[in-house]
């Protein structure tokens, strides 16, 4: 693969990993609202487990987020020890 190849695959993992975190806070929204709403309901059940659910997906949020840092710190290192940055500010401008 060529370097502006990789350069696009890197673009395209961005947007999937972006896509993942908004799904997984979409999760969590849900997770909230039932918590919430087992306020009224008082399962016991839920007060005991949906806790740990709700950590656990904070926590996908967060490792998701630490690898979007880095992947794009990544990506534009690359992108500058290969002299692409001209080519994203040509595309960014079009």
């Amino acid at each position: 693969m060529d370097k502006m190849g990789k350069y696009d695959a890197m673009h395209k993992v961005l947007r999937e990993l972006e896509d993942i975190k908004n799904s997984e806070t979409s999760v969590l929204k849900k997770i909230a609202q039932i918590e919430a709403e087992n306020i009224n309901y008082g399962f016991g059940l839920l007060d005991k487990s949906l806790p740990d659910v709700h950590d656990f997906s904070d926590k996908s949020i967060e490792a998701i987020d630490s690898i979007i840092n880095d992947f794009t710190e990544f990506k534009n290192k690359f992108a500058k020890d290969n002299n692409l940055e001209e080519v994203e500010a040509d595309t960014t401008e079009a």
